[in-house]
């Protein structure tokens, strides 16, 4: 289900009481929004009172309050609505019991969508950030203490005595990794596999990447979302997402569903430090033939830009098993 973990995230329902101190501490977004709340108390609780009696319901299908505009200039959230749906989200009292073909999420009481068996633990806020902190362990395998605190966006300081009683029982251990100048830890559960066997596009908020200096640590992947710079400014493009093949991040494409054309287009490819083209290209390819699929999109058409654009594009061109 949705809720915000590092962002607004896809995390296991089970996850969901791990939250509770969170969500009870959310802010609103966008910040500052809490104040139009405040002056109209009455409009929130028919919101909430909507969904309870309609839901699940998307924000197009609320009015907004008498003596406001409806849209949010310059930001994401768009509507008032929608901004107050979010606010419940954030806060727990409302989940996402789905999304629209257009993406829109359509929210509903949390008590229709989260089962009784999460929706009635509550755990303390300590109790909650240990398994937090467990699970990212097992995720990450090995980390610093930063990179567990940040796959949470938990503050350091909230981190430390927690991992500290996670050493104490056993889950997990100190570890040195060469090269990393901070200690780190190891959940005992981990184990070396003989080789991975991965191919994918890694979303910029993919937890694998989400965390810059681990990622540069890793993979010596030096990475910026650059949706906000300025085009003239850009080094790899709008909206780019490195390509990881097997244990190394070996591409990165910059890429945008061109729905009126249905086509996935690649306007820039390119290879990372030390991969080899003649690996990266078929297999990213692949790759993007899957996200076309899913994307229902019918081509690729790859621009000549980047240093793995020609090799990628003939790979394209041979097709699948060819």
């Amino acid at each position: 289900m949705e809720q915000w973990a590092h962002e607004a995230s896809l995390v296991p329902v089970e996850t969901w009481p791990l939250l509770r101190h969170r969500m009870a501490a959310h802010r609103v977004r966008p910040w500052g929004f809490e104040r139009v709340m405040a002056r109209h108390p009455e409009y929130v609780a028919a919101v909430r009172e909507a969904v309870r009696a309609r839901g699940p319901l998307s924000a197009e299908e609320l009015p907004h309050p008498e003596g406001t505009a409806r849209r949010l200039d310059s930001d994401w959230y768009g509507t008032v609505p929608r901004a107050v749906l979010e606010a419940g989200f954030g806060r727990g009292e409302l989940a996402v019991a789905r999304r629209r073909r257009n993406l829109a999420r359509e929210y509903d009481l949390a008590e229709r969508i989260v089962p009784a068996e999460h929706l009635e633990v509550v755990p303390t806020p300590d109790e909650a950030r240990r398994a937090l902190l467990a699970a990212a362990a097992r995720a990450l395998g090995v980390a610093t203490a930063r990179d567990l605190a940040d796959y949470w966006r938990m503050r350091p300081a909230e981190a430390a005595p927690r991992l500290a009683e996670l050493v104490e029982v056993g889950t997990l251990r100190p570890a040195r990794v060469e090269g990393w100048r901070e200690p780190a830890f190891l959940h005992a559960g981990a184990r070396l596999p003989r080789r991975v066997r991965a191919a994918a596009l890694l979303s910029p908020f993919d937890p694998l990447i989400w965390f810059r200096p681990r990622a540069l640590r890793l993979f010596g992947l030096e990475y910026r979302l650059e949706i906000y710079v300025p085009a003239a400014r850009r080094r790899w493009g709008y909206y780019v997402l490195p390509f990881l093949l097997g244990d190394r991040v070996v591409a990165r494409v910059d890429l945008r569903a061109d729905r009126a054309a249905g086509r996935l287009r690649v306007l820039s490819a390119h290879l990372e430090p030390g991969a080899q083209a003649e690996e990266a290209a078929p297999a990213l390819a692949a790759e993007l033939r899957l996200m076309a699929g899913w994307l229902d999109l019918g081509a690729i058409a790859v621009a000549r830009r980047g240093a793995l654009a020609g090799p990628l594009a003939a790979a394209v061109r041979r097709g699948p098993g060819r």
